[in-house]
């Protein structure tokens, strides 16, 4: 019987914000507004980074990788609304479905590492000045990213996979505006527990081993920063920290409200006004908080564009 059911669903419904028609026009300009921002500051990072030989550095480095997942992160969701908005079509394939959300959960695992190495790289700079450039040589910067690139494919690739062999026999309307894992386990009716501990097992590789890393560097960060006899490089350090910790809580905040409590208490509209803030929210403001706050890179953005006194070395 699970083999029919299974069989017999060719597509789901995004029911996303549909039960609030009078607001979708806002809605649309509002998700457009933020893509578009998302984009353009993600891709501006990283064209400025890369014509910029002073930002060849490993901290830059994984800032265009943030940037570049934060823009296919984006790509991978954020479209598909519009478009579901604008036409009021709101099917999407069930092989769509699991491929949106394979690269949903790649990209934000892919996120999750790439701040816990940016946390890490802070570290080796502020404790560890001296061995800084042997620590942080090319080789293993380019083996700090292909290895979360590497491992973040593999666990969705899993999960993915254990996803595909469930049945769905219950509605196949989906309350929210993309597949994710949560309400696509609300509409299975397989048995979901060895996925449950799987998607849990994973969460803790990819979510909490990383937010444990970033703890663990800035306490030795604020802890060496502590001893710092001058007052300005105390407030500057902290001032990053917070801008980056703000980063971390935020999206940290909103993913461990949706993906770490049972399925059975999974609420649609919390999961929904979650997803906005981790999905669009977050890799919006990550170019404003880690890049154009920076004095060398809003050089390297005027630099880009020649203008003013920036574009004369």
């Amino acid at each position: 019987m699970g083999s029919r059911n299974h069989t017999s669903v060719s597509d789901f419904l995004l029911l996303g914000f549909s039960e609030h028609p009078e607001q979708q026009p806002l809605l649309f300009g509002l998700f457009l507004g933020m893509y578009l921002v998302t984009v353009l500051g993600n891709l501006l990072i990283i064209l400025a980074i890369g014509s910029n030989q002073h930002l060849h550095t490993p901290m830059y480095f994984f800032l265009a990788n943030l940037s570049f997942v934060d823009t296919c992160f984006s790509c991978t969701i954020v479209p598909r609304l519009l478009v579901n908005i604008q036409t009021q079509h709101h099917t999407i394939s069930h092989n769509g479905c699991l491929m949106q959300m394979y690269f949903f959960i790649a990209l934000a695992m892919m996120d999750n590492f790439l701040l816990a190495v940016m946390a890490y790289d802070r570290y080796v700079a502020i404790c560890l000045p001296l061995h800084y450039t042997m620590i942080m040589c090319p080789q293993r910067c380019v083996l700090l990213v292909a290895t979360p690139w590497l491992c973040s494919h593999v666990l969705a690739f899993s999960l993915t996979l254990l996803m595909s062999q469930f049945s769905f026999c219950a509605s196949h309307s989906i309350p929210h505006f993309f597949c994710d894992v949560p309400p696509l386990l609300k509409l299975a009716c397989s048995d979901t527990h060895a996925f449950q501990i799987t998607m849990f097992a994973e969460a803790a590789l990819s979510g909490v081993v990383p937010l444990s890393c970033i703890l663990v560097s800035y306490a030795h960060i604020i802890h060496t920063i502590l001893r710092v006899p001058s007052a300005g490089g105390k407030h500057k350090v902290f001032s990053t920290c917070g801008s980056h910790l703000s980063v971390v809580t935020l999206f940290y905040g909103t993913v461990f409200l949706v993906y770490f409590q049972p399925s059975s208490s999974y609420s649609a509209d919390t999961g929904m006004v979650a997803s906005v803030i981790y999905t669009m929210v977050t890799p919006m403001l990550n170019p404003v908080i880690y890049s154009l706050r920076n004095r060398d890179m809003k050089g390297a953005l005027w630099r880009l564009f020649g203008w003013g006194k920036y574009s004369i070395q």
